[in-house]
């Protein structure tokens, strides 16, 4: 059985009828609960907080978010963000509470710096693994973003993606672009080795280590942060320019921006021969 996010983009996929259907099954209703309220216990939000919805479709997660009681640290105020303007036109006819806006998290997060205390997201991330056009990569959607939540949370804010990797190699795509862009993370699997397995992704925003956000927590893997080691230090040399090592960056570069560039060779910088 094929993948929603391999047949066609998000914004084409949930057209008003696949969107109708989404939002009217009682087994995707169920199960959209379940893992708003396992988001919702990894954030750890004590008190009423400003929390972007990423991916929040129909506002299902968001009709949990506004309904959270204080004595749970409810409730919370929310703005959701997504590519489906059939889906927004859903969560409108359903009046929900949060501040809804039309855009393609793969083009980042506009919002200013510091605007929210956490996000969460269900069931979104796994469309950035997929090129949409031949002027774009996964690369250079997951890193705007990661760079624009990063931006967006607080010092000391948190967000929980819950996502559906296709496979190991994509779970590490998206875990890396995340430490990239400065966020320490860290990954909790429910159900794992089942059909019904369930991946989060836990991330701070600066405001203390990785572990310390994820202490208490069972099986929950820490991936890293920046600065160790995954990418370059300020300063760092990265040989002479036009070199081998430099073009290599340039490239690196490039295909965070979402650029197509070419693979790599052994000749990649080497100085070529007069040619008589």
């Amino acid at each position: 059985m094929s993948r929603p996010e391999d047949t066609l983009p998000p914004d084409l996929f949930y057209n008003d009828s696949e969107s109708r259907k989404y939002t009217t099954s009682s087994r995707i209703q169920n199960v959209q609960v379940e893992m708003t309220e396992r988001a919702l216990e990894l954030l750890g939000q004590k008190s009423p907080s400003l929390i972007l919805d990423i991916g929040c479709g129909s506002g299902l997660s968001g009709e949990i978010l506004s309904s959270i009681p204080p004595s749970l640290g409810g409730p919370h105020i929310w703005i959701g963000m997504d590519i489906s303007a059939s889906m927004l036109d859903i969560a409108l006819q359903r009046d929900v509470e949060g501040d809804l806006l039309l855009s393609d998290i793969g083009q980042g997060v506009p919002f200013r710096a510091g605007t929210f205390d956490a996000a969460i997201s269900i069931s979104a991330i796994q469309w950035l693994c997929n090129a949409e056009s031949s002027d774009t990569s996964p690369q250079g959607r997951l890193s705007r973003f990661f760079g624009g939540l990063y931006a967006s949370l607080r010092r000391g804010g948190r967000a929980v993606c819950q996502f559906y990797p296709k496979n190991e190699a994509q779970r590490s795509m998206v875990s890396a672009a995340a430490i990239r862009a400065g966020f320490g993370a860290g990954l909790l699997e429910d159900g794992a080795g089942t059909k019904n397995a369930k991946v989060y992704l836990v991330l701070s925003v600066g405001g203390g280590a990785i572990e310390e956000v994820v202490e208490g927590m069972e099986g929950v893997d820490v991936e890293g942060r920046r600065g160790n080691g995954v990418e370059r230090k300020r300063g760092e040399d990265v040989g002479r320019k036009g070199g081998r090592q430099w073009i290599l960056k340039k490239k690196e570069q490039m295909e965070r921006k979402g650029k197509v560039v070419k693979r790599d060779s052994k000749f990649s910088g080497r100085k070529r021969r007069v040619q008589f």
